[in-house]
């Protein structure tokens, strides 16, 4: 029996520790936060990432940490790491938290991604053209942090009174649609790697996830390559996310997630074995399980308010997710999937959802 630390303790630490006590595994949940989803099932230090004390009790009789999202503060994983093994590894976190780095590092591996700059003189803006995409380098998720600037008037009001070393401009482009790839690496090298599934966002935010094998095994193999590179540049143990645009019948990367991905939440019913528990077989050096899909996929957020549990309930097959967080705009507080025989019935579900949530 392995006790694995959690540096975070929102909903995807809750479903890591949901996924892992079947398998005999104990948790140790490390956020500042005293009111977080995961609080009710493991010990939880509510202290700050930086107090260097509280980090060695909190390392104390663990085996491994992980972490569930990624802007956990890179020096203070790297002063546990001295401590307990942590993965994924802190070079991750790094390439992950700063969009610049993590672009430039797409670049570095060969893998295509969108044209990009941190120069904001005239001649460099041209070359992207407008409209464009202003983004924070740090710190962006669920569309925060960005705007589309459609002109060098846009640009330049935007910029005013903002320190543009922690800003990033990217192309806009029309992409047919966003895709998102799973995969999963543990310490022996095993890997093994989801369907890609397509992503619906509104607001910057996930609204709907599907899995119903819409995609070409090109494409497939295609991001797989991609992921294999991305996973042995780092020597990666856990879950990946890379999030793609699929442009002209070809994949351009746009972000990466070292940790468990909203994305990926359909697994919890829909695959063999959901991304939560490999991701704890992988970084307690276990097997890993099979990510084969057991039909036609959905995962709905719910976003914002919690609409009538009972009416979600009575539609067959309707798997809840309630994240014991208090509803408020924007907020994601749960998700509902389906896991149906073909894409003709799962429309059907998702279609009855509709007249209950805003999908």
């Amino acid at each position: 029996m392995k006790t694995i630390g959690i540096l975070g303790a929102g909903q995807l630490g809750r479903m890591l520790a949901l996924a892992g006590y079947p398998l005999g595994m104990r948790f140790r949940l490390l956020d500042p936060a005293s009111d977080s989803p995961a609080s009710l099932l493991a010990d939880h230090l509510t202290v700050d990432y930086a107090d260097k004390s509280a980090l060695e009790r909190f390392a104390r009789g663990l085996d491994v940490i992980t972490y569930e999202f990624e802007n956990v503060p890179v020096e203070e994983v790297r002063y546990l790491e001295k401590l307990v093994p942590v993965y994924p590894p802190p070079i991750a976190l790094e390439k992950a938290q700063d969009r610049f780095v993590e672009k430039s590092f797409f670049c570095e591996l060969g893998i295509p991604t969108l044209r990009f700059t941190t120069s904001f003189s005239d001649g460099r803006r041209n070359e992207l053209g407008f409209p464009a995409v202003l983004k924070t380098r740090r710190m962006g998720y669920d569309g925060k942090g960005q705007v589309v600037v459609h002109s060098e008037t846009d640009l330049n009001n935007e910029l005013k009174g903002r320190n543009m070393d922690e800003l990033i401009l990217e192309e806009f482009i029309s992409f047919e649609r966003e895709l998102s790839i799973i995969g999963v690496r543990n310490k022996a090298g095993e890997m093994g790697f989801y369907p890609l599934v397509e992503n619906h966002h509104c607001d910057g935010i996930l609204r709907l996830s599907l899995m119903t094998k819409n995609v070409s095994s090109r494409l497939q193999d295609q991001a797989e390559e991609y992921c294999v590179t991305v996973m042995s540049a780092l020597d990666y143990v856990g879950v990946l996310a890379i999030e793609f645009f699929e442009k002209d019948g070809h994949l351009l990367a746009n972000e990466m997630a070292p940790r468990v991905h909203n994305s990926g939440h359909w697994t919890i019913e829909g695959a063999v074995t959901s991304q939560f528990e490999n991701h704890v077989r992988a970084v307690s050096d276990t097997p890993l399980g099979s990510t084969n899909p057991l039909g036609m996929c959905a995962m709905v957020n719910l976003v914002g308010s919690l609409p009538d549990v009972k009416s979600i309930l009575k539609i067959g097959g309707a798997h809840l997710h309630l994240y014991d967080k208090t509803p408020r705009p924007k907020r994601k507080i749960g998700h509902v999937t389906f896991v149906e025989k073909d894409v003709e019935t799962l429309q059907k579900k998702l279609d009855m959802l509709k007249e209950i949530v805003n999908v």
